[in-house]
């Protein structure tokens, strides 16, 4: 790891020059330049060729530090009700040693081994500028920028998202990686998501630009766009009626909105209409509309023989089923799965396993990878580069519980008895990268693959 330390510490040691934008230093971001600062419009080799042969992850970008930006006083996603151990809303905890101290935010608590527990802010470009160096040092293609439609109507939320966004524009331009839009519907309101969606997609290609990015992933000559949560049964809002006009309108470039390549980030149950997807028939139309199709897998199994089960019940038949309907196929791969601290303060009834879905040293992850690959997947989307709410980060993490606030206890990477890198799953998911960028069966043992 010492070169990953080193260049890390050469990227925080100055202000960052990115993109004809200088950055001062300090925890806060860049105030938000989008929209403001014009970028160059010639796309890189890798933005422009499309999907194939491309694994992509999702980056949240959602954890903040109290005055990190605009006068925040809360801990964003890291804390609930103040920064208390009893209140910590992650089962994993970055390996913040890999950062400069002088970028990091003190929490104002010790860990088990004595040191101070500092957490980062995605609202500091110069932390992900270091997220995405790391996508490129590993050899992940780049970042699907999660966009949640619910925070995008209060004025300092939206404020935060576009800095989030400007950051990870940033930062691809300067490494050489792609990335993407999804909009999340997950919580947003139902009377407005729709309108909300055209409004702002609008505005960001037209007024800020964001697709004239050399970076912006376009795929048969069109920006790359998801929509993430339509026709799932829970909080997630859509009428079959205007999210079928909204998806065409958006394949086809119709009423005033540009035209791009759709993802449909869909239940895992699109096919069968049941589980986790509304029953409505209209659905089953709909969810065939999509460019390409992504069904959410994350928690619908927990260890390699249920991987093997999904394979057989879910991926195969939903391959086929996709081939007949002209739609491409993105499956979903996560490396485990956690929620305890989430559930614990979400409700006083609330509860959940620690560690629900072990990673076992990241063969449950290489399992899924071989599963999608040897189905003829050739675009993984992995879930997710920062996810530490539910345990499916793949970013480093801390090594042992010595790192966790005194007294707690979190998913490590010596959880299942292994002795691991902070950087494996980076490591683990770019050798899947380079295994769809060069078209080749994928080793079926990690030990294997990681040797060669």
């Amino acid at each position: 790891m010492k070169w990953c330390i080193n260049r890390i510490g050469s990227l925080l040691a100055a202000c960052v020059l990115s993109a004809g934008v200088l950055v001062a230093p300090g925890c806060a971001g860049n105030e938000g330049s989008l929209g403001i600062t014009r970028f160059a419009t010639e796309t890189s080799p890798l933005a422009s060729s499309g999907l194939a042969g491309k694994l992509l992850v999702g980056y949240q970008g959602w954890f903040g530090c109290p005055g990190d930006a605009d006068g925040n006083k809360l801990w964003q996603h890291w804390f609930t009700r103040g920064n208390d151990p009893r209140f910590m809303m992650v089962d994993l905890l970055p390996a913040t040693q890999l950062l400069s101290t002088s970028e990091l935010c003190d929490t104002g608590l010790q860990t088990n081994d004595g040191n101070a527990l500092r957490l980062y802010s995605a609202q500091n470009p110069r932390i992900v500028a270091v997220h995405l160096t790391w996508m490129r040092d590993h050899g992940i293609d780049g970042a699907a920028v999660q966009r949640f439609v619910g925070s995008l109507a209060d004025p300092v939320m939206h404020k935060r998202v576009n800095r989030v966004l400007d950051n990870v524009r940033h930062g691809a331009e300067a490494n050489g990686r792609v990335f993407y839009i999804v909009y999340d519907v997950s919580g947003a309101r139902p009377e407005s998501v729709i309108s909300t969606i055209r409004q702002d997609w609008k505005h960001l290609v037209e007024d800020s630009h964001i697709t004239d990015s050399p970076s912006y992933l376009r795929d048969h000559g069109k920006p790359v766009l998801q929509l993430w949560g339509f026709g799932f049964t829970g909080p997630h809002p859509g009428e079959p009626a205007e999210v079928a006009a909204l998806i065409d309108d958006l394949r086809h470039g119709r009423n005033g909105l540009p035209a791009v390549t759709l993802i449909g980030g869909v239940p895992s149950s699109w096919r069968t209409l049941d589980g986790d997807s509304r029953t409505d028939p209209q659905w089953a139309s709909i969810y065939r509309s999509y460019d390409v199709i992504s069904p959410w897998s994350v928690g619908r199994f927990r260890d390699a023989s249920g991987a093997d089960l999904f394979l057989k019940h879910s991926v195969l038949p939903d391959m086929a089923e996709a081939r007949r309907a002209g739609v491409r196929y993105m499956p979903v791969v996560f490396p485990g799965f956690s929620w305890h601290n989430i559930m614990r303060n979400r409700a006083k009834s609330a509860s959940a396993e620690l560690n629900y879905a072990p990673r076992d040293c990241g063969k449950f992850l290489w399992r899924q990878v071989t599963n999608a690959m040897g189905a003829g997947a050739t675009t993984i989307y992995g879930a997710m580069f920062d996810e530490m709410d539910e345990g499916t980060v793949l970013m480093p993490t801390i090594r042992t519980n010595g790192g966790a606030p005194q007294g707690e206890t979190v998913v490590t990477l010596t959880q299942d008895g292994c002795n691991l890198p902070d950087d494996w799953y980076l490591q683990v998911t770019g050798k899947a990268a380079s295994y769809l960028r060069e078209g080749r069966k994928p080793a079926a043992r990690l030990e294997d693959a990681m040797r060669k």
